[in-house]
């Protein structure tokens, strides 16, 4: 099996060996990877297709992902934060609620509060897939991962 526990530099070598001795008329499935830095990574080399439960399991915990990282709504700051969990996204979590209110649902045990941040992580994968997709047909796609890179975790690939 892959993606298991190991260290992802090593989930990364063993892709680069095995990738290339796939059928290239197939898709190349790669489970339990849903953090963006590996998915980015994995389509990097060669993988068309990833499934995991991070998305959903760190929604249910209070995290987000937003256009400049990771958001932990349960944190005091957001108690009277009254901007949208991410101002770049166009989801309806975004659109429609603030971080405090989001934080008011996760403090007062509403199960709502644990859908909406599922489903803006869900919605924020989806649209950064499009975006690797779209940085691949229009050949830019070591730009387009610096950019993200560095919004999201405020540095570029690989620097520690």
């Amino acid at each position: 099996g892959l993606s298991v526990g190991e260290p992802k530099e090593i989930m990364y070598e063993v892709l680069d060996y095995t990738v290339p001795l796939l059928p290239e008329d197939k898709p190349r499935y790669l489970m339990g990877v849903g953090s963006p830095d590996a998915l980015w990574e994995g389509v990097a080399r060669g993988i068309d297709m990833f499934d995991c439960v991070l998305p959903t399991r760190i929604a249910r915990n209070g995290t987000a992902m937003t256009s400049r990282g990771r958001v932990i709504i349960l944190n005091a700051k957001y108690a009277r934060d009254f901007s949208p969990l991410d101002p770049d996204c166009s989801c309806p979590t975004c659109r429609q609620y603030t971080r405090a209110y989001l934080r008011h649902l996760f403090k007062a045990g509403e199960i709502l509060g644990l859908m909406l941040l599922s489903y803006h992580n869900l919605f924020f994968l989806a649209r950064m897939m499009e975006q690797i997709r779209h940085s691949l047909e229009q050949g830019i796609y070591n730009e387009a991962k610096q950019e993200f890179f560095a919004a999201y975790y405020g540095k570029a690939p690989g620097e520690g």
